[in-house]
């Protein structure tokens, strides 16, 4: 009996699943079928990866997330979208809880003092089907710089369970972190910071 209730409970997973799985195939990666029009950022399912040698021995990865901020976009005239997002430096995250509290520290990103970290787009230019160069200003620990995004589409459609036109990118970069005044431990730890960062964005009616 119990091995027919794990067997059900298997099938009903599947079945709940599989329409799912069915639905979340919509997502185009043609740029064409992106929807014109100003986009939210989706907090949850948006994250900023970045990562910096640790002594040469390994490279150290850690995460931001809660970002906000909207992207203006237009399929017909890709190199005129525009984005501005915001990141809150509080919400750092690693698998260290002690380094956490030690980057928020003033010796670090001095979060008490700068809250948050953000980026405003200055120019796009396509580079093929679905990726683009993103160049921007980036203000981070109170220093502002112009830095490089490397971008790439990588879905669009209606998301399965919330109902709204979604599309998602992933983009590239690296940043010296000395030049945002981020010196600390210098030249030990890496200074060139590589960015890893997975966009959500919500069409907005």
């Amino acid at each position: 009996m119990k091995s027919y209730i794990v067997a059900g409970a298997v099938a009903a997973l599947l079945g709940i699943a599989a329409p799912l799985h069915a639905q979340a195939q919509i997502a185009s990666q043609d740029p064409k079928a992106v929807k014109a029009g100003t986009y939210k950022v989706e907090p949850f399912h948006t994250q900023i990866a970045f990562s910096i040698s640790h002594f040469g021995f390994t490279d150290f990865s850690g995460f931001f997330s809660g970002a906000s901020g909207t992207l203006q976009i237009d399929p017909a005239k890709p190199d005129s979208a525009k984005l501005d997002v915001t990141i809150p430096e509080t919400s750092i995250l690693t698998t260290v809880s002690v380094l956490d509290d030690q980057l928020k520290g003033d010796q670090w990103f001095d979060t008490a003092k700068f809250a948050n970290a953000t980026f405003t787009s200055t120019k796009v230019t396509s580079t093929g089907k679905g990726t683009a160069t993103i160049v921007g200003d980036f203000t981070l620990h109170g220093v502002t710089k112009p830095i490089t995004l490397k971008a790439r589409l990588v879905g669009s459609g209606v998301d399965p369970l919330d109902k709204t036109f979604t599309v998602g990118f992933e983009a590239t970069g690296t940043i010296k972190r000395s030049d945002f005044g981020v010196k600390q431990y210098l030249p030990l730890l890496g200074d060139e910071v590589h960015l890893a960062i997975a966009g959500n964005f919500k069409l907005q009616q």
